[in-house]
């Protein structure tokens, strides 16, 4: 697992900052009904530091995906600031954007709806060279069987399209790609949720190398907990669109502190059949509430098997309760 930055924080300014990032979705609305607003990210603040990976889980819905593609502008904020290198990209027109996205690239959950069918692999990774200024048709080329080498691919795969290849095969092509225009800090959404189990290993293991050899910052978004675990430097738990946990990964798994952290984990398999089967698993009751009409206060109230009287009053706010560990909960531990 990569070093943990937490000590280093205070000496190192973070590649990537977000400040209150909030993205709702319009949802219906005419001439005589108004419209309803979805709260997919609804206020999140994060750091995050060079050379981390800081991995990003929760339930499907939580918002985290939505994340991802607002950082990188794929999607408009609604509101917040976004701060990459310094530089608040929030509202940035999309012109000014394209020197931005060189630096911040994405991968995408699946390949191969992420790939364009019609294109060769020589023209899916030579277009993304073509916009890092690599115009030589022949640089070009030699570059592109550099990149499928650096992601264990073979140069020989350069005139093949998407559909020749397995979904593990096209992910790398996805890597090389995002790889192309020599980027500082890499979003990978899902990478390995659409891969076979084993091939999941190999992709994560391609993506701590390239990581050690190029200095590469992640924000790995995933939702599953045991790979997060063995990639990432830092984990924040997302529930509802709001962080309610962020510690170093390995103090998280072993002393989480948010209600709903301890439901996730409980929920990772134990290799030990005799552990397996003694511990106990945290069955949270009915679904999560609606974006769309979050409950008060605290959002996960509604499920909370430790909730009293004064959660539905009040917002918990993250708080640092040591060794860079916070906790949106004045009752977990």
């Amino acid at each position: 697992m990569n070093a943990a930055p937490a000590q280093q924080g205070a000496a190192r300014e973070p590649i990537l900052s977000l400040r209150g990032l909030k993205k709702h979705f319009k949802i219906g609305g005419g001439l005589f009904k108004p419209p309803v607003w979805l709260r997919a990210v609804d206020g999140v603040d994060l750091d995050v530091y060079p050379g981390e990976t800081l991995g990003i889980v929760g339930e499907s819905g939580c918002g985290k995906s939505t994340l991802g593609r607002t950082v990188i502008r794929l999607y408009e904020p609604t509101a917040g600031q976004i701060l990459f290198q310094g530089r608040d990209i929030s509202h940035l027109p999309e012109r000014e954007l394209i020197p931005v996205r060189r630096q911040m690239q994405m991968i995408f959950q699946d390949p191969y709806a992420s790939l364009n069918p019609r294109m060769t692999v020589t023209d899916i990774i030579g277009e993304a060279l073509e916009l890092a200024g690599v115009r030589e048709p022949k640089a070009r080329q030699e570059r592109v069987h550099e990149l499928l080498r650096m992601v264990g691919l073979s140069p020989e795969h350069a005139s093949r399209y998407p559909h020749e290849f397995s979904g593990g095969q096209r992910q790398r092509i996805g890597i090389a790609r995002a790889l192309a225009v020599q980027p500082s800090l890499i979003i990978a959404d899902e990478p390995i949720s659409a891969l076979d189990v084993s091939i999941q290993a190999q992709v994560v293991n391609l993506l701590e190398e390239l990581q050690a050899k190029f200095g590469l910052t992640y924000l790995f978004i995933a939702h599953d907990l045991s790979m997060v675990k063995h990639i990432s430097t830092r984990v924040a738990v997302m529930y509802l669109g709001k962080v309610v946990e962020l510690a170093p990964a390995d103090e998280i798994y072993e002393r989480p502190l948010h209600p709903y952290t301890q439901a996730l984990l409980s929920a990772i398999p134990i290799p030990d059949p005799v552990v397996e089967e003694t511990r106990q698993r945290i069955i949270l009751p009915g679904d999560p509430p609606s974006p769309i009409n979050p409950p008060s206060g605290c959002r996960f109230r509604t499920r909370c098997p430790i909730a009293r009287p004064q959660c539905a009053e009040e917002e918990p706010v993250l708080t640092d309760v040591g060794g860079g560990h916070l906790v949106a909960c004045p009752y977990g531990g």
